[in-house]
């Protein structure tokens, strides 16, 4: 964990500006036009759309990425095509099981990088690209993925409750894949070790330690708290000092960062040690940093000084439905 003095009227305020958490709010906007808004089986808002099947649910997901990550980065934007989806499958307790992609380019030579990216991260992680959509006679760049798992039980947005300790996740062995906020621990990691990070979250879930859990998005950790918290109905109080991070990078900049393996955890006080020790277990820094609180606002503070990131009461972020027994 960090040990930088903190000015946490500051940080709250960079925070505030945050782009990542701004584009969070377009989710709402989005899901209303379609008509997402209305109650499902199971609840808009999480990082998969989660499907009843027999004896689990079937998780589907996507993402689309910034033309400008993939005109800056293409083979990397290739790799995180299949690696984000992943983590949002091992963020509701899930299994991969397949992965589509859809990419233009313009041309055969520009495509190669993205699509070398893809291959390369299906091989390491072990998941079948199984089909897609190709055009390579666009203007620019583009790339969308998306995926198929299933979950034996869930972990979702919409199970934290007040009393619960807030608990990161973070792979801390990488560096910055400049010039984005991208924490990049994965392309040099053995496989083997990438296959069984993923396999935590799911047995997390199966052994009944955590119902409720979000993969760190783009929106970094505060923004991910923030969507955990309004789909649960709660408030969450968060110390900036506790979360793991590496040395010498500002505050300011690590909790707007996207971790290549970053979590949140919504843990009953008698888990968390459990939990904390799957996690350390096998290299991946793991802390309490916080509490799930009563109430409408997700906060930063420490020693009794807080600032609200995001009061719902006063304006959604996301726009989700909570489930009625979340008050």
């Amino acid at each position: 964990m960090m040990t930088e003095p903190l000015d946490i009227a500051a940080l709250a305020a960079t925070l505030r500006a945050s782009s990542g958490l701004a584009a969070k709010a377009d989710i709402g906007a989005v899901s209303e036009r379609l008509g997402l808004a209305a109650p499902t089986v199971v609840p808009i808002g999480d990082d998969c759309a989660a499907i009843p099947d027999g004896d689990g649910y079937l998780l589907f997901a996507i993402e689309g990425f910034m033309n400008e990550f993939v005109a800056t980065d293409p083979w990397f934007a290739g790799w995180c095509g299949v690696m984000v989806n992943l983590s949002d499958i091992a963020a509701m307790g899930g299994r991969p099981l397949a992965v589509v992609d859809a990419l233009w380019a313009d041309g055969a030579e520009k495509a190669k990088p993205v699509l070398d990216g893809l291959r390369a991260a299906a091989e390491a992680y072990g998941v079948p690209i199984v089909g897609g959509h190709s055009n390579l006679r666009t203007d620019r760049g583009q790339l969308s993925v998306a995926i198929l798992g299933r979950a034996r039980r869930l972990l979702t947005s919409f199970d934290a409750r007040p009393g619960e300790r807030l608990i990161a996740a973070i792979d801390l062995r990488g560096r910055y894949r400049e010039p984005f906020s991208n924490w990049e621990a994965a392309t040099d990691a053995p496989p083997a070790r990438l296959r069984g990070d993923l396999e935590l979250l799911p047995a997390i879930a199966e052994a009944g330690l955590c119902k409720a859990a979000k993969d760190i998005s783009q929106g970094g950790i505060v923004g991910t708290a923030a969507m955990l918290a309004e789909c649960s109905g709660v408030g969450i109080d968060i110390e900036p000092g506790l979360v793991p991070g590496p040395d010498h990078v500002p505050m300011q900049r690590w909790l707007t960062s996207f971790p290549s393996f970053g979590h949140l955890l919504s843990v009953a006080p008698a888990h968390v040690d459990e939990v904390l020790r799957r996690f350390t277990g096998r290299g991946i820094a793991a802390a309490d940093i916080g509490a799930i609180v009563p109430g409408h606002r997700v906060r930063i503070g420490t020693h009794g000084v807080h600032e609200t990131i995001w009061d719902f009461s006063a304006r959604p972020l996301l726009g989700c439905v909570q489930r009625e027994d979340a008050a």
